[in-house]
């Protein structure tokens, strides 16, 4: 491991060692190395060859009394309330106290930390992990010159392999049609859909549950493919939050950044992202590898839950 100097050094660990070793002169071993006769005086009189700390060996304040240490040191453990409020508390009785001047004495009392107390914090949760093909569908509204388009997206919990559509209406229609593509699209097999509440995707509440009611194409479709299609808690829009995600993603990189003419031009746009993204974009959640890469690692190890091949979508002179 290699050694740790402050950034004025001039000496090495082992020139040091080697001026204390030395019977030679002051100014033959200054000539021979090249510094300072204070320095090679310096480090002669040591003992060790590491630096030592600057500053006082006692540090104390210059603005507040070993009395007005003693209140704040008292106040700061028997109240373990923050800074700021420390701060309002304590300037009653010591005027001249600044929020710096505070914040140093905490720190030569090692108390600038508020210890953790149990319970203070909810336990954080992992997210349950899915097998492969858990999709989260959402639509988002986009703008070019030539005016409104409609953006549904689906992601992979897992894989985060995405799949986008641009459409002029988000009706029904265009709903399940979105369905049919992202299966004609993904090389396994999908078990799960989680959307929100809306129209496109699920009948009205008010009529789920009537002798009336009939599914919607869309959840036809999830049905005939054995997919389990989910739904969000109403006004609950963060269980859906790897969608939301990636719209916000895809909004940053392919529609904010630019100004398109033409509904054509944001299409290329988009094509050429979601293409880099799919393809190219290493992620720190699948240790550093691109979705389309997870998706063939899982091929070699789990065959069974793919229905084509996915090496026959990779880029190159077969696309």
């Amino acid at each position: 491991m290699g050694q740790r100097r402050h950034g004025s050094a001039t000496t090495t660990y082992a020139v040091r060692a080697a001026i204390q070793r030395s019977q030679a002169s002051l100014a033959s071993l200054s000539k021979e190395f090249g510094i300072n006769p204070k320095t090679v005086a310096k480090w002669r009189k040591r003992q060790s060859v590491e630096d030592q700390k600057t500053g006082p060996k006692d540090p104390r304040s210059t603005v507040l009394s070993e009395t007005d240490e003693a209140m704040i040191v008292a106040f700061r453990r028997h109240t373990l309330l923050p800074l700021d409020d420390c701060l309002s508390a304590l300037q009653a009785g010591i005027p001249h106290l600044t929020r710096s001047a505070l914040h140093r004495c905490f720190q030569r009392h090692e108390i600038s930390r508020l210890p953790d107390i149990e319970g203070d914090k909810p336990k954080r949760q992992r997210f349950k992990r899915y097998p492969i093909g858990f999709f989260h569908i959402d639509i988002a509204e986009v703008q070019t010159a030539e005016g409104k388009l409609y953006l549904f997206v689906a992601i992979d919990q897992t894989s985060k392999f995405a799949v986008t559509q641009l459409v002029e209406k988000a009706d029904r229609n265009t709903a399940w049609e979105f369905l049919e593509y992202l299966l004609s699209v993904i090389p396994y097999r999908i078990h799960t859909i989680l959307t929100d509440n809306g129209i496109q995707f699920a009948k009205q509440r008010r009529s789920r549950n009537t002798a009336l009611s009939r599914p919607t194409r869309f959840e036809v479709i999830c049905k005939a493919h054995g997919i389990k299609h989910r739904l969000t808690k109403p006004n609950h829009p963060w269980t859906n939050g790897q969608v939301e995600r990636m719209n916000r993603t895809i909004r940053e990189a392919a529609v904010k950044r630019f100004h398109y003419d033409s509904h054509e031009q944001l299409r290329t746009r988009l094509n050429d992202f979601m293409a880099a993204y799919n393809f190219g974009r290493r992620l720190k959640t699948l240790n550093s590898l691109a979705p389309y890469e997870y998706v063939c690692k899982i091929w070699t190890s789990e065959p069974e839950k793919f229905i084509t091949n996915p090496n026959y979508q990779s880029t190159g002179l077969n696309t």
